[in-house]
């Protein structure tokens, strides 16, 4: 009601307003046009009423399109749920398809994969089986097996090739397991070659038989065997007629192919020649060295006689003022304490001061003998080790050459350079050592001699003050 009053003062509004406008119209128009008829008055009432029924038609219109419009929402929206449930069906049918198919691609991918290792293992085994069949050609060869390379054992099934395999195998390791005579060639220890009887011990050892010569077999390479130094003649002859020894003497070998050689036993030459031109340098100080120390120890043997000894002798002939008597008693003596002693002696008449300046130049002139050799033997001690190290250097520099030219395939060509670099080392250690070692000690016995005859020259003096007091 509030809204159709609401209405119906606006339409009253527009009623006074249309009606102001025509009667200005008409006062506006009136000098220009001749006056119209007059309009019948308008009931107001009547105006509203037809108003009224206006709105309520149109309102009336309104409202059924509005219910129109909501039941063709709720249409909408029902169709619109239907439509949802049925895609969100068909997402999830084939969310679930999509998952069978990626689960069955995984099984899929293992199968794939268990397929793929199996032939993997497959092909390492068939590689496996070529190479048994290789190594058993190479291994039975040498004992008169052919049959392993012949068309029809290559073309025969794999099956059938391993039954003739392990059939030769066995009976192979029934021969070679037991102690057998064959005649046979082999080589003397001169270089020989004989015939005669070879006795094998299995497959790791032989021994030769013939009226040349006997003895345990080594391998000489090439499937020859030879003489080995290890005395077995009587060994080789009991098992040659038949008997069995207590003991044997053998020499056990891992296969014929390869040549042993006997060791040669080291020496003192050979290790020094293995060193090369600086290990003999070394050798040669050394021995210089050796000479030195003899010589030295000899003159400071020479030069120190008993200290105590002297100054007993000559001391108490001093007390007693017998200067002549201490003359000849130094006399008697040998070294350079009693030739310094007698210098003090020969002086003790002169004031302190210049008593004390001759001893010190007696001292002096005896110093250059007890020095003797001295400083030769330390300078030895040093520059060996220092030419150990060059052979090291040198060795080294030969040992690269050669693996330039040659490369490392065969270690013997590298020994001559290793053996300069690690003998010369030893040698200039070995020389040096001792050299320091007897270099000290003898430097400390001539300063030790020195220290006796300063204190014996200076003891006698004492004791001719101690008789100048008392006289």
């Amino acid at each position: 009601m509030k809204l159709a009053s609401h209405y119906l003062t606006r339409a009253g509004l527009a009623a006074g307003l249309l009606f102001t406008a025509s009667a200005w119209a008409q006062d506006e128009a009136a000098p220009a046009q001749p006056a119209p008829e007059p309009v019948p008055p308008v009931n107001p009432t009547e105006a509203l009423d037809q108003l009224k029924a206006a709105y309520q038609k149109e309102y009336a219109f309104l409202n059924a399109q509005l219910r129109d419009l909501q039941k063709r929402v709720a249409d909408f929206e029902a169709q619109a749920s239907n439509d949802e449930s049925t895609k969100e069906a068909q997402i999830d049918r084939v969310e679930g398809e999509w998952i069978g198919l990626q689960s069955e691609a995984e099984r899929m991918q293992a199968l794939m994969t268990d397929a793929q290792r199996e032939l993997e293992g497959v092909d390492d085994a068939r590689t496996t089986l070529e190479a048994t069949f290789l190594q058993a050609d190479s291994t039975l060869e040498p004992y008169g097996v052919e049959e392993l390379g012949s068309e029809a054992y290559l073309s025969s099934p794999d099956g059938e090739r391993i039954g003739t395999v392990f059939g030769h195998a066995v009976r192979l390791l029934d021969q070679v397991g037991t102690m057998h005579t064959k005649p046979g060639a082999y080589f003397l220890r001169d270089g020989t070659e004989v015939q005669g009887e070879i006795v094998r011990v299995g497959n790791i050892a032989a021994y030769g038989h013939s009226a040349q010569g006997s003895g345990a077999l080594a391998p000489a390479g090439e499937g020859r065997l030879k003489v080995w130094s290890v005395p077995a003649e009587a060994t080789a002859d009991a098992l040659a007629a038949g008997s069995r020894p207590d003991q044997l003497g053998i020499f056990l070998f891992e296969n014929e192919t390869r040549a042993i050689e006997e060791k040669e036993g080291k020496t003192i030459l050979s290790v020094i020649n293995s060193g090369g031109t600086i290990g003999w340098i070394i050798v040669g100080l050394g021995i210089l060295a050796l000479v030195l120390v003899v010589l030295r120890f000899f003159f400071l043997r020479g030069a120190s006689a008993s200290t105590s000894k002297i100054v007993d002798s000559v001391g108490g002939k001093v007390r007693a003022g017998d200067i002549d008597g201490a003359l000849e008693a130094c006399k008697n003596f040998k070294g350079s304490t009693a030739r310094v002693v007698g210098a003090a002696v020969r002086n003790l008449e002169r004031d302190r001061d210049h008593l004390e300046d001759i001893i010190s130049e007696a001292i002096l002139h005896e110093s250059s003998h007890l020095n003797r050799f001295g400083a030769i033997i330390l300078v030895i001690a040093a520059v060996a080790p220092l030419l150990g190290l060059l052979g090291t250097v040198t060795g080294m520099i030969t040992t690269f050459d050669i693996i330039t030219e040659f490369g490392t395939g065969d270690p013997k060509l590298l020994s001559g350079g290793i053996s300069i670099a690690l003998v010369t080392t030893e040698l200039g250690l070995a020389v040096a050592i001792p050299a320091l070692l007897f270099g000290n000690v003898l430097s400390g016995w001539a300063e030790s001699i020195k220290d006796g005859m300063e204190k014996g020259a200076l003891r006698v003096i004492n004791q001719f003050k101690e008789h100048r007091r008392t006289a």
